[in-house]
């Protein structure tokens, strides 16, 4: 759905370079907007590490679907500008603003019902990341971008069966040289996995709980000696747990 200007008022959603993560496709079919989401229904990102809005984002919009997917399915998340996607036409900050370079990761957390579990006290595990590329240097948000507001990863075929949230998450980090200015943008997709592996964390994270506004991950200068966002080559780890690997 396309919000007009007015509408965009209405919710809140001023003209910024930011974005929200609106939809989920699976093995390439796209299930629609907001649907099996749990969404900010702004575009503003969470800048307090220490907020409950760190889990999927501020109270928005809720679903009541949760979608079938499968371990190893090719899992996309879609982010725009606003609900939507392109605020206006030709909207150069869709679906985010070029300059806001910085990783896009993945969580899973097991709940017994994906549509009406609470957020609060959920361990979460990190399933893929898209971090910073040395020898390219671009970033997983660059590869975003380039592929029209999509994610892709493939969903672990180790997955035990059940229900889970997927919790998708951008970190900008073009202001993250100062603590606390680094931003988060996250939804979360409710999905029952249905077929998978048996795999059980060893070691799980909260939300928040997980990240210090400290983290050399978080409070970093991306910026190189010729001013660009590039890390000057060197490496760059994003913040939290590394991904499982089955």
């Amino acid at each position: 759905m396309k919000l007009s200007i007015a509408s965009l008022l209405t919710y809140g959603l001023a003209a910024e370079a930011h974005c929200i993560f609106q939809k989920v496709s699976v093995n390439g079919k796209d299930n629609g907007q907001l649907t099996a989401l749990r969404a900010p229904n702004n575009n503003n990102p969470v800048q307090d590490v220490n907020s409950n809005n760190m889990i999927c984002g501020a109270p928005g919009y809720t679903s009541q679907t949760v979608l079938s997917v499968a371990g190893g399915d090719k899992i996309g998340a879609f982010w725009g500008h606003v609900i939507g996607g392109a605020q206006f036409a030709n909207d150069a900050d869709n679906p985010i603003a070029k300059s806001h370079k910085g990783p896009i990761m993945a969580y899973l957390a097991k709940v017994d019902n994906a549509a009406t579990a609470s957020l609060n006290g959920l361990k979460w595990f990190k399933i893929w990341q898209d971090g910073f590329d040395t020898s390219s240097r671009k970033w997983g948000v660059d590869h975003m971008i380039a592929n029209s507001g999509w994610s892709y990863f493939n969903l672990p075929n180790c997955i035990a069966p059940g229900q889970y949230l997927l919790r998708v998450e951008i970190l900008a980090l073009h202001s993250a040289k100062t603590v606390g200015a680094a931003q988060f943008y996250q939804s979360c997709a409710q999905i029952n996995v249905s077929a998978g592996g048996s795999f059980t964390p060893s070691s799980t994270v909260s939300f928040p709980g997980a990240y210090n506004a400290n983290d050399p991950g978080i409070h970093t200068n991306i910026y190189g000696a010729k001013g660009q966002p590039d890390m000057d080559g060197k490496p760059y780890t994003p913040p939290g747990p590394a991904p499982i690997s089955c």
